[in-house]
């Protein structure tokens, strides 16, 4: 293309646009969805709600560092795109946040996003906070199945970590579990510190043993050698074949998902 053609374009485009409209200025059907999706955090709200988060609280804890404010926003505007639909809860104040039939269409998007991803984007060591490894594992992937009867309490310590909550624990009780950002009382029956945690997210993934992240150091276990043992089969690491979360599509039983997600977790302040 000859340079004055390219600067007559951007002419074209310059003159087209509103000032105070955000657009590429392009028919293009990738630059209209970019429009739409392209926008920082969008994807990941909408990941949240393709697998099967619901209320407000559910998609921010799946979105750690997004501001609440900033959140309300993204919702907006997705729900004006015509991706996803807010209607009232039915028993109580607040919202629920439903993908529309253009919204689980991009389950497909995000599958292709995910693989790709895998292959091709490197994971960095900013990327993987055990917390949030914690918050996957007990939300989505935790194997209820394995887990003890009793009362146990899990500490994790990340000791390599800045910032306020360098721990977290699993509290498990009658076979169920929650992640707790404040120490919940009792005494803990085992301890697991992890020193790598690229090393300890791989591990979640799937793509390296327990017993490897073991011996390297990347996590150290300290307790009951029987818990010791169990921890690691509590991991599913990844949906079940036949879950459609598995293909980033909304989970048949919506009502029992998002009443457990929301019990799942105990949003509290850090001591």
């Amino acid at each position: 293309m000859r340079r004055g053609s390219e600067d007559e374009l951007a002419l074209i485009v310059c003159w087209w646009q509103p000032g105070n409209v955000r657009t590429y200025g392009q028919y293009c059907p990738i630059a209209r969805a970019s429009e739409l999706l392209a926008e920082r955090w969008s994807v990941i709200i909408l990941r949240n709600i393709l697998v099967g988060c619901r209320t407000f609280n559910e998609i921010a804890d799946g979105a750690p560092g997004l501001s609440r404010g900033l959140l309300s926003k993204r919702l907006r505007e997705l729900a004006r795109a015509g991706v996803i639909e807010i209607r009232p809860k039915p028993n109580g104040p607040g919202s629920t946040y439903q993908p529309t039939e253009a919204g689980r269409e991009l389950s497909e998007v995000m599958s292709a996003l995910h693989r790709w991803g895998s292959r091709w984007a490197e994971l960095k060591p900013e990327q993987a906070h055990p917390g949030v490894v914690l918050w996957v594992w007990v939300t989505f992937w935790l194997d209820h199945d394995r887990l003890p009867q009793r009362r146990v309490l899990v500490r994790f310590d990340y000791p390599n970590l800045p910032g306020p909550a360098p721990r977290g624990w699993l509290l498990i009780e009658r076979g169920d579990a929650e992640l707790c950002l404040k120490y919940p009382g009792g005494e803990e029956d085992l301890i697991v510190v992890i020193n790598d945690p690229i090393a300890f997210a791989r591990w979640h993934l799937g793509q390296i043993e327990w017993g490897n992240a073991l011996r390297s150091g990347a996590v150290k276990v300290q307790g009951s050698p029987t818990l010791a043992r169990a921890l690691p089969t509590w991991n599913r690491r990844g949906w079940a074949a036949d879950d459609p979360r598995a293909r980033f599509e909304p989970p048949l039983d919506q009502t029992h998902h998002s009443q457990r997600a929301g019990e799942i977790i105990r949003r509290a302040a850090p001591p």
